[in-house]
């Protein structure tokens, strides 16, 4: 089992499941809610427990992103999947994951390059 927490700890959570596709995110949205780029993997809601409070901002119809209120740690999204992303950067180590996946690469930032021979995906 994975656990995770905000910066202050306020929000804590943990993963029940084996998690899958662990990837970062280089979309515009998650570079400006990041300031960089968002490691993300996700398992079925039911088997992501959060505790604490956590605030939703909708991002798109579709999609919302939480956070902690008193901190500001992006710690998960959620779409109207049956599914939920949780921020990587936020678990316990070890986590025993390795990256799947660049997305959204065409909208990554000018000022750095990816170079870790991960597939990217446009």
């Amino acid at each position: 089992m994975l656990t995770g927490s905000c910066r202050c700890g306020d929000v804590t959570f943990t993963v029940g499941a084996e998690p899958r596709g662990p990837g970062v995110c280089h979309c515009g949205q998650c570079r400006r809610q990041s300031g960089h780029l968002w490691a993300s993997a996700y398992v079925a809601r039911s088997d992501l427990s959060i505790f604490g409070t956590v605030n939703w901002h909708a991002a798109s119809e579709t999609a919302k992103r939480g956070f902690c209120p008193r901190c500001g740690s992006f710690l998960f999204r959620a779409d109207a999947e049956d599914t939920m992303s949780f921020a990587l950067g936020a678990l316990q180590e070890p986590t025993g994951l390795r990256l799947e996946k660049h997305i959204f690469v065409a909208d990554k930032g000018d000022y750095h390059d990816i170079a870790d021979g991960v597939p990217q995906k446009h």
